[in-house]
């Protein structure tokens, strides 16, 4: 469990944490001097049941929300502070949205300086009770314990730790088996160990001797060490403030908004499709289009909030949205983040609202998504599953990409796609990789196919079929499998069919005009007349009166249609090279090596002529060279 302070700067919460754990978090020289935390500051506190939890202190005064937003957003329960002679105060007010918009899940309410409540007057605590009571209806915090506490003189301390053991007894734990997400809020190198990065694990495991990655950035870096709360541990699991010491890392490598993730499994992105509110304290209605500050995890950068389907957002209404990010980020789906505007709110700061992330990667979105999100927002994974699929297009998922999109564990998601496929919405395209398609777009990608086809065999009359890598590249199917799995399923409909290496409509493809077909014929004549030594292919379409190109378009028909050969730059007839074969298979059978001497004998032709259809015999397997002298290949022998 995580634990975190909020509140006014100047309320104590510093000197809380200090008599809660015996840490003093101020650690900068900065915040020495001045008094207050400018940084987040990280302790452990000992319960009396014997757990150990983890304390955020995080900085109160406005200039430095950034930072409590990035530590709120790792928080299980929340401390509000408030110091007993000032009362509520504009940083309480946002701190009490941060935490509600991220998400915390239990909170209580610790009236600080409690040494000083018999001086300010009878009935003091409780006109501050109600004054909190009605700041916090409606928020993690309403019906929370109230507990008046002095640094000072230690009233309330232990009253305070079992309260947070009680609190703590009845938390979920966090998604251990989720994929691995832990957002770095420090980065410092350790001698004789080198870097470490700090951070609340969200999401996941990690082991000693693990590979991660951070992102954005890249590159893949080995776990040299792991510790929790000071004492090194082989293992640490979502919900815990971990250290991780990385071997071949740089701590200049390493900034604030990185995320430690498995290598390729949750990639940066700029797109995000998004459930937004407004607070109700906002001043006017957020518009259609929006330039925003959002924190996400411990980044916060430049953003435009597209609202869906509506005008804008009313102060209170929630929407759904996509966020267009100024610069890369790693996010989780269901992950919560904040929204900040240029302008301060009367007795709130900037912050306007924020929400959580329902897709990663989003492709830009058009009339009529917010009737989708809306759906995927109440999703069961079971129909969770199909959706991401039916988004990730044509290139489908891995079950490994599949798992840090779908906020599941490996167990739930294999059985969600077991049920999935049973019942005909998913469909397995590549079993060795593990990559899906949804029904829907395979079937639509089986539709396009067809209508390629169809287009190709009208515009291309004479030839016998669509080349199957040209069809691949004209559909936009970016692996192989894939679209082998699409050629597959048209022939066994017996929509399409296979002629070597092109694909074709049943009963289309060869289709000649009258003077086209004449004039096929006409070269065929001419190839079997001239036998051996046949015209090129400019001789051939001068003879004709046709275009080069159109005379070559004929002599790969007749090629294909098997009446003729391709030999080198030379289109013999097939019949003429079938009786030459023949003839040089008797020869090897009989002598059993036919050099280039015997090879014109035997011909009378020319090495034009010669050397093609030579290197015709060896491809086709007919003969074999060795050395000057060709032999007969053991098939024939």
């Amino acid at each position: 469990m995580i634990v975190g302070t909020a509140g006014h700067v100047d309320h104590g919460k510093t000197s809380l944490v200090k008599a809660l754990t015996g840490v003093d978090t101020d650690r900068l020289p900065e915040e020495k001097r001045r008094g207050i935390t400018l940084e987040l500051g990280f302790a452990h506190l000992a319960l009396p049941s014997g757990r150990t939890v983890g304390v955020v202190d995080v900085p109160g005064h406005e200039r430095f929300v950034k930072a409590m937003a990035a530590g709120a957003g790792g928080i299980d329960v929340a401390l509000l502070v408030v110091a007993a002679d000032e009362g509520v105060m504009p940083q309480t007010r946002e701190h009490v949205d941060i935490c509600t918009l991220l998400g915390v899940r239990q909170g209580v309410l610790v009236v600080t300086k409690a040494d000083l409540l018999p001086g300010l007057g009878e009935g003091w605590l409780e006109l501050l009770e109600a004054d909190l009571r009605g700041l916090v209806a409606g928020t993690a915090f309403e019906g929370a314990p109230l507990v008046p506490v002095s640094a000072k003189t230690g009233q309330g301390v232990e009253g305070l730790k079992a309260t947070l053991d009680g609190l703590a007894a009845k938390l979920p734990e966090r998604g251990a088996l989720g994929p691995l997400f832990l957002p770095i809020d420090r980065a410092f190198t350790t001698k004789g160990f080198g870097c470490v990065v700090t951070g609340t694990l969200l999401s996941g495991k990690v082991n000693v001797e693990d590979d991660v990655a951070l992102s954005p950035g890249g590159g893949t870096h080995r776990v040299r060490g792991l510790q929790v709360h000071g004492k090194a541990v082989p293992q640490v699991a979502a919900g815990q403030r971990v250290a991780v010491n990385l071997a071949g890392l740089e701590t200049a490598q390493v900034s604030r908004g990185m995320v430690l993730v498995r290598p390729g499994e949750l990639l940066p992105t700029r797109s995000l499709d998004v459930e937004v509110r407004l607070l109700a304290a906002a001043e006017a209605p957020l518009p259609k289009r929006s330039r925003l500050l959002v924190t996400l995890g411990t980044e916060q950068v430049e953003a435009v909030l597209q609202v869906l389907d509506a005008d804008g957002l009313r102060p209170g209404e929630q929407g759904f949205g996509q966020l267009r990010l100024g610069a890369d980020v790693a996010a989780l789906p269901g992950q919560r983040f904040i929204l900040r505007g240029s302008r301060v709110l009367p007795g709130r700061a900037a912050t306007l609202g924020g929400g959580r992330v329902l897709a990663v990667g989003a492709p830009r979105r058009r009339r009529g998504a917010r009737e989708k999100l809306e759906r995927l927002a109440q999703a069961t994974l079971d129909d969770r599953v199909p959706w991401l699929l039916a988004e990730a297009g044509y290139a489908g998922l891995t079950e490994a990409e599949l798992f840090a999109r779908a906020s599941a564990s490996p167990k739930e998601l294999a059985r969600a796609l077991e049920t999935a496929s049973a019942r005909a919405r998913v469909l397995a395209v590549d079993k060795e990789s593990r990559r899906f398609l949804s029904r829907e777009v395979f079937d639509a990608l089986l539709a396009r196919a067809l209508a390629r086809l169809d287009v190709f065999h009208r515009e291309h009359p004479e030839a016998d079929g669509q080349p199957r890598e040209e069809l691949r590249q004209k559909l936009g199917v970016p692996h192989e499998k894939t679209f082998a799995r699409v050629v597959a399923a048209l022939v066994e409909a017996k929509q399409a069919e296979v002629f070597g290496e092109v694909l074709r409509l049943p009963g289309r493809g060869r289709a000649y005009t009258e003077g086209a077909a004449a004039l096929k014929s006409a070269l065929l004549d001419r190839l079997d007349r001239a036998g051996l030594e046949p015209p090129l292919l400019a001789d051939l379409a001068r003879a004709a009166g046709a275009p080069e190109a159109r005379v070559e378009a004929l002599l790969n028909a007749l090629v294909a249609e098997k009446v003729a050969v391709r030999a080198g730059d030379l289109t013999f007839s097939a019949k003429a090279v079938q009786a030459l074969e023949e003839k040089v298979v008797a020869h090897l059978k009989a002598h059993g090596t036919l050099d280039t001497q015997a090879f014109k004998a035997m011909t009378g032709l020319t090495r034009k002529f010669l050397i093609p259809l030579a290197e015709y015999f060896d491809r086709e397997k007919v003969t074999l060279r060795v050395g000057e002298a060709r032999v007969l290949r053991k098939k024939d022998a």
